[in-house]
């Protein structure tokens, strides 16, 4: 999304399908005829001291929301019978904490069920996505396999009064500032007339309609590609919606044609400090350091590229473009973007991955991310911090410590390698 002139990711990973701890079945598509977004669900009831605490924020907010521009009709409107939200913030405090392997999420983002799904929504909606193709240069594929990883294909569009949630989080601080941008974006769209706040629903984290898009983000980017006037992401009818996330992809810089990532192997003896988003090559100067193409031969020169192991030295080797960084700006995990681009190859025919994934091991929880720096860093292989963020400096760290003990230097994080240094 854009905000104050900055290009930040569309949804966070809390707010996507990445970080559900259990998906609902996947169900055949039903058919959407167009019509009105639905009616948000009650707001369970909290505390008397609570609610007046909420109330009293309530009212000092709205002070700078008239500010910003929001009209008193508006703000009155958008805000009468609002009531704080304990779901919401049981929602927010489960997933922090919440992580999952990438081999498991993909099993689920693009099942069989998905991708059947997801042809059957190119077919029903073909006419609708050519012209949406056409007009922005972005792959039908890639805006259905957004779709299904956001919403199931419209199934799972959230039902929460999408108001009451933001005023919560901003009233409830942990995030507070991001929150309360987006609770002033969400009455601005309300002041424009797009959707009434009885009907601007959406998840728990404030994203909205069939491909969950934030508030600011929709002011930046929604379209009303209908053209009946409204930029309507949350009714039965997905145009508008898949429309505003080709603009989405378009303004970030998509290529057409051009892939998101290749999957590749790597030659014996490969480098692993390469690998990762920091370090940049052609495809033909990987290939004169033995990388080829997991299906044969030399990868086409598609620019610039990185090479990404997201299960390490034992999973898939990705050579990722820029239509990868593209993807990324809706959602910056890595398991979302290799979760949408292959969902949208699976759509076009491709095949599964070349490389079976490891499927050993848990993913490192925030806590045992932040171990793992410490004593990386004890151990005199500096992460330059310990935020609990597995980045360019901590990957450094890890390849350079394997390297120090004869491991595979793959830089992957693992419970694995920090038991070798709680023992070390």
């Amino acid at each position: 999304m854009t905000y104050s002139g900055k290009i930040i990711p569309l949804t966070f990973l809390a707010f996507s399908g990445l970080a559900a701890c259990a998906d609902p079945p996947e169900s055949s598509p039903r058919p959407m005829p167009r019509g009105a977004a639905p009616v948000a669900d009650p707001i369970p009831a909290t505390d008397a001291a609570t609610e007046a605490r909420f109330e009293a924020w309530l009212a000092g907010f709205r002070k700078r929301a008239l500010a910003e521009g929001i009209s008193d009709t508006t703000w009155r409107r958008a805000t009468a019978g609002i009531r704080y939200n304990p779901k919401v913030i049981e929602r927010d405090r489960y997933q922090a904490e919440f992580t999952r392997a990438i081999w498991d999420y993909l099993d689920s983002a693009v099942s069989p069920e998905r991708v059947a799904n997801g042809q059957e929504m190119l077919r029903r909606y073909g006419p609708t996505l050519d012209r949406i193709e056409r007009r922005y240069g972005v792959e039908k594929e890639v805006v259905v396999a957004i779709w299904g990883m956001e919403s199931r294909y419209g199934a799972h569009r959230g039902s929460t009064a999408i108001i009451p949630a933001l005023a919560t989080l901003a009233y409830d601080g942990r995030r507070g500032s991001f929150f309360a941008k987006q609770l002033i974006a969400a009455l601005r769209i309300i002041q424009d007339g797009d959707v009434d706040a009885r009907h601007m629903t959406g998840s728990w984290a404030g994203a909205m309609g069939h491909t969950q898009f934030i508030p600011t983000s929709y002011l930046a980017y929604a379209v009303d590609f209908t053209g009946d006037g409204k930029r309507d992401i949350w009714s039965e009818d997905p145009t508008d919606a898949l429309a505003s996330t080709a603009a989405y992809l378009a303004r970030s810089g998509w290529s057409k044609g051009q892939p998101w990532a290749v999957e590749v192997t790597l030659p014996p003896g490969f480098n692993y400090g390469l690998t990762g988003k920091g370090v940049s090559k052609s495809p033909s100067d990987w290939a004169t350091l033995g990388v080829r193409s997991a299906t044969g031969g030399m990868v086409p020169n598609y620019g610039s590229a990185s090479i990404l192991l997201p299960a390490g030295a034992k999973g898939p080797a990705l050579m990722i473009f820029g239509n990868f960084r593209a993807i990324s700006r809706y959602n910056s995990a890595d398991a979302y973007v290799i979760g949408v681009g292959h969902l949208s190859d699976r759509l076009k025919g491709k095949g599964p991955f070349v490389q079976d994934w490891p499927r050993t091991g848990k993913p490192l929880s925030s806590d045992q991310k932040v171990e793992l720096q410490e004593r990386l860093t004890a151990a005199g292989f500096d992460t330059q911090g310990t935020d609990g963020k597995i980045g360019a400096n901590t990957t450094e760290a890890i390849v350079a410590y394997q390297k120090s003990r004869g491991l595979p230097p793959d830089g992957y994080a693992t419970l694995e390698l920090l038991q070798v240094l709680r023992k070390s």
